[in-house]
């Protein structure tokens, strides 16, 4: 949209970005797409990369780790960094670290250097995920076309996540294992000039100096206790030092860094928001959902190809159904929230997601493809449902300076929920499984106790034995593994029961105090604001001038404040609101702040933020 030199359009042009927000949503939508595609597209690649650089065991570990966990442990640090010196800037820089980083992991001949590159690549993607967030929150003031960008957002990680394996399968299958990373970078080549030119700048409070300590204290704590989670997922004792030793360091950090902003007077992170229930019920139903999530989808993966017998392109034929239920809620998310209200919509995709998990436990030994069919959908539905309203009503509730901090919390519990769902479901599964192959008749105890670590060691153990032993341990090995998928799943229905009443805290409609308008105004610098007429001597003469408050929120249907009449189109005036107004925007937990308070500059205008 054009610009003018008048002071009524420049909210308008600044609203938009320079552009049309949608527009924006595209280009915030194919940066977290690449981001997605590339936590997931390596895992196909693993073996092709075993072959060609023969890493050692920890080496591989850390190949396929660096990633997610530099991921996680960073987003604090960048999501603030971006309210303090633009989350334009850091998006961008990010998209630059990304492709480089990219070039040098898929010509990587050393498995040091492909480590450094996914090192990089996290650093990248830990700049980029909490700035689309932010800048999203920015770009759409108004809360009902938010909804529905947050939505599409969510649908398009979902296709990012399910898209990796089979698109890194083709690329191995026809190309070579490097070619996974190769693919970022035309994306980032295109994405980066079209984000310069497109993106708007916005920031959020700029008072005091950036808490460099306290933003790496954030960073370690993090970092320890997902090593630690993933360590306990792997099957590691929990006690054991590895263990035990990251978790208690990372939490005693964390702890540390809460106290720390808590003392700041200008703190990285409001604690506030976290006095908040709207907001912390939502952060906690972010790990809950993510917990049932990637537990479930390990197993199922598992279960389809070494109980069910299929290949890998075959399961992630079977998982489609799921990946479109997922962006059909997203695509409906908001239409859904509108109708029905934050409370209902996150607690019934809790009780939906239940039902699909316990319809799930009539899986047997053998293929029932329109069983497994009718619970993915309603999977994929309810808990794309219950994360569209949970980042939805977390993103709503805190105010737009502390976007970037209040993204970084939401990425970094969907890292915490996702590796704890892997760590805990995991733990289950084994704690179920193993005790079926104790004494399987025929079969020694070293074998017996080889078989069960997993239900890919016990088939190769079979092999191994062959005959009647080997028959056996086959058997028991299939039966016990099916046993402790479906007490699994019976942990996880319960976990998200506990989300579903969790979700009572949320409220019950979808608020929406923020007239787009009039939270563009708040970006106006004050100076630019036309100043209203003063009122007549008669009127001035004697009388005190009327002070706009925030209507208490008990004030409903009391008598509406009657003042002098103010022109409706002056920018920053005062305007009483009409008792109508008092009840929509009534707020049980007292008067809020409007969400907008920075300006948003186009591309490339060379204004400061403010």
């Amino acid at each position: 949209m054009s610009r003018t030199n008048t002071a009524p359009a420049r909210p308008r042009a600044a609203a938009d970005g320079g552009a049309n927000r949608w527009v924006v949503l595209v280009v915030l939508c194919v940066s977290l797409l690449v981001v997605a595609l590339d936590a997931t597209i390596l895992h196909v690649a693993i073996p092709s990369l075993t072959e060609d650089l023969r890493p050692s065991s920890t080496s591989l570990l850390w190949i396929v780790d660096a990633y997610p966990l530099i991921c996680a442990s960073l987003l604090i640090l960048f999501g603030t960094l971006g309210d303090r010196v633009g989350r334009r800037r850091v998006l961008l820089l990010g998209y630059a670290l990304f492709g480089i980083a990219s070039a040098v992991a898929a010509l990587a001949t050393e498995p040091s250097v492909l480590i450094g590159a996914r090192v990089l690549l996290g650093v990248g993607g830990a700049m980029i995920m909490p700035a689309t967030l932010s800048i999203l929150r920015a770009v759409f003031p108004d809360r009902r076309e938010r909804a529905t960008a947050i939505g599409i957002w969510t649908a398009v990680a979902a296709i990012g996540a399910a898209t990796g394996p089979v698109l890194g399968g083709f690329l191995v299958e026809h190309y070579w294992w490097g070619s996974v990373f190769l693919i970022n970078i035309p994306l980032m080549a295109l994405i980066l000039p079209l984000g310069r030119r497109l993106l708007p700048e916005s920031r959020g409070a700029a008072d005091g100096p950036w808490d460099v300590l306290g933003a790496l204290m954030a960073a370690a704590g993090v970092l320890g206790c997902v090593l630690g989670v993933k360590r306990a997922g792997a099957g590691e004792p929990l006690l054991a030092l590895p263990t035990a030793g990251p978790l208690l360091l990372g939490a005693a950090l964390l702890v540390l860094f809460v106290r720390r902003q808590r003392r700041r007077p200008h703190p990285l992170i409001d604690m506030g928001l976290f006095s908040r229930a709207a907001f912390t019920t939502s952060v906690g139903c972010i790990v809950l959902a993510m917990l049932a999530l990637v537990g479930l989808q390990l197993i199922a993966v598992q279960y389809l190809q070494l109980v069910i017998g299929l290949s890998p392109l075959e399961t992630g034929l079977r998982l489609l159904p799921l990946t479109f239920a997922a962006m059909a809620a997203g695509a409906t998310g908001s239409y859904t929230l509108r109708r029905i209200g934050p409370r209902r919509m996150v607690c019934w995709g809790f009780v939906l997601t239940a039902a699909a998990v316990l319809l799930l436990t009539f899986m047997g030994q053998h293929d029932r493809p329109l069983l497994l069919t009718v619970g993915f959908v309603l999977l994929g539905f309810g808990l794309q449902t219950t994360l569209f309203s949970a980042y939805e009503s977390m993103l709503s509730e805190a105010p737009q300076r502390s976007a970037g901090a209040a993204a970084s919390i939401g990425e970094t519990s969907y890292q915490l929920g996702a590796g704890m769902g892997t760590a805990l479901l995991g733990s289950v599964m084994n704690a179920a499984y193993a005790p079926g192959l104790a004494a399987v008749p025929g079969v020694p105890a070293e074998a017996g106790r080889a078989a069960a670590n997993s239900l890919g060691e016990a088939y190769q153990v079979a092999d191994s034995l062959g005959g009647a032993a080997g028959d056996a341990l086959y058997r028991a090995a299939r039966h016990a593994f099916v046993d402790g998928l479906h007490i699994t799943l019976f942990v996880s229905a319960g976990l998200l029961l506990i989300g579903a009443a969790m979700a009572r805290r949320l409220p019950r409609v979808m608020e929406c105090p923020v007239d787009p308008e009039e939270a563009v105004s708040e970006a106006v610098p004050e100076a630019e604001r036309p100043v209203p007429p003063k009122p007549a001597p008669s009127e001035a003469a004697g009388s005190e001038p009327v002070r706009s408050a925030p209507v208490p929120s008990r004030a409903v249907g009391a008598e509406p404040v009657r003042s002098a009449p103010v022109p409706s189109r002056a920018v920053g005036a005062a305007r009483s609101p009409e008792p109508s107004e008092a009840r929509e925007h009534a707020d049980p937990s007292g008067p809020r702040v409007p969400a907008t308070r920075e300006a948003i500059e186009p591309a490339g205008s060379g204004r400061q933020a403010h």
